[in-house]
């Protein structure tokens, strides 16, 4: 099962992901919470929003026995629980193998476990599997509901937190004329992301890139006053002055680099 891209249900390589658009959504609902009870009612709001037909319910259970239908795909799956009925609501059961959204979850753990450790040459491999778990955006090809959409705005965070937490990781261990590249880029997607744009400034330092790290910094500070009407953290700014020093704190640790 996926959500981490286009919406993606298979059972033993046959893909069984609805084509109609209202089972595909309820579908994604309820592995947005999968492994939660959902009730009736919140999976008529999440299709309906506050206009639902009269015969919302009836529609509902309609759809909920077309995605059991596509579960059980064989004989065989006759008594197939992966999707049942209690309590006025429905639960997915999902096993954290089977659904990437767990195992994204599971590998940012782990490399945040390894990070914590001084593992950063590990956590960058962790968090880096759990990048690559991502096939685009998140229900790229659902039109999800209002109770979904904050599920989609916290895995997009989540992802963007990866994405720092192994950029952060990789500079411990040196590579930070590898993250060039890729650093800029994201400075121009993420304007006003301070962090990235630090890790961006770091990067260029370490590669003996002062005066274009220095620039990053005015860059920043233009658009976020530009734009927000703020100022750059005290944190950017400590960058920016010990840059501008060449401070020696900024230089990677050589035990940290070394570290597998």
């Amino acid at each position: 099962m996926g959500v981490l891209g286009p919406l993606l249900l298979l059972k033993n390589e046959t893909d069984l992901t609805p084509s109609a658009p209202k089972p595909r959504q309820l579908l994604a609902f309820l592995m947005l919470n999968a492994n939660q009870m959902v009730r009736a009612s919140e999976c008529i709001k999440e299709l309906w929003d506050s206009h639902p037909p009269k015969s919302s319910m009836s529609t509902l259970q309609t759809y909920v026995l077309h995605i059991r239908q596509a579960l059980r795909c064989t004989a065989a799956d006759v008594h197939d629980q992966t999707l049942v009925t209690q309590n006025h609501g429905y639960q997915l059961k999902v096993a954290p193998p089977s659904f990437d959204r767990f195992r994204f979850e599971r590998m940012d753990r782990l490399g945040q476990e390894a990070a914590a450790a001084g593992r950063f040459q590990q956590a960058s491999e962790y968090f880096a599997a759990a990048l690559a778990l991502w096939r685009g955006p998140a229900l790229a090809d659902v039109q999800t509901g209002p109770l979904s959409r904050a599920h989609l705005v916290e895995l997009e965070e989540t992802r963007k937190g990866v994405l720092e937490r192994r950029i952060e990781a990789d500079l411990r261990i040196g590579r930070h004329r590898e993250l060039l590249d890729e650093l800029a880029a994201l400075a121009v997607q993420l304007p006003t992301h301070e962090n990235i744009h630090a890790q961006y400034m770091l990067a260029l330092h370490r590669s003996g890139e002062r005066r274009r790290a220095l620039t990053v910094h005015h860059t920043l500070g233009r658009v976020l006053r530009d734009t927000l009407g703020i100022e750059p953290t005290p944190r950017l700014q400590f960058l920016y002055e010990a840059i501008k020093s060449g401070d020696p704190v900024l230089d990677v640790p050589a035990a940290t680099a070394r570290t597998k």
